[in-house]
Parts: structure tokens; sequence; C-alpha cells
């Protein structure tokens, strides 16, 4: 396979209840874009720098508005992983 195809490749995989913090931790710090769902709405997350994470919102519950923009900490993170539903991870290079 050409390496310019591998570019626009993305790799999807959900993740099943076995699945820790530790774990998700450890791909958010290996660079994984991570999608899941919380309180109804779905998200992108990903770090930013030590203890600075971003998180974007994807898709809104309109009975639950949110900021479509977030700037959180590992604390927040660690937080809501025990509430988080439908958790997949990206890899790829998004052109």
């Amino acid at each position: 396979m050409p390496f310019s195809n591998f570019q626009n490749e993305w790799r999807t995989k959900t993740l099943d209840g076995k699945y820790t913090f530790k774990e998700f931790d450890k791909n958010l710090d290996d660079g994984y874009q991570m999608f899941f769902t919380y309180v109804r709405n779905r998200y992108l997350l990903f770090k930013t720098a030590d203890n600075c994470y971003t998180q974007k919102l994807i898709e809104a519950d309109e009975k639950n508005p949110q900021p479509r923009h977030a700037i959180i900490t590992h604390k927040r993170v660690k937080e809501m992983f025990p509430f988080m539903e439908n958790i997949e991870y990206k890899v790829g290079i998004n052109e």
C-alpha cells in the first residue's frame, strides 16, 4: 500500500467493558484521539499538554446543551471516565 493511502486511513476500535482508566490514560498519552458518549452527548478528547486535554462536542443532545469546546484537566478526565459510554479511538492522519 503506498504511503499516501496510509495517511488517509482511519482505524476505529470500539472498546469493551474491561477497558480501564489506566489504559485510557495511556492511549491519551500515546496521542490517540478518544471518542465517547457522556451524559447523552458525543465528545472527542485528546491530550494537548501535561495535565491539559481538549474536549470537543461532536454530537449534542438538545435537552443537554454543553460548550462546543473546552480545555479540561487530568483530574476532570478521571472523574468523567466511570460515566463514559461507547468509548472508541481513531488512529491515523486526518487530512
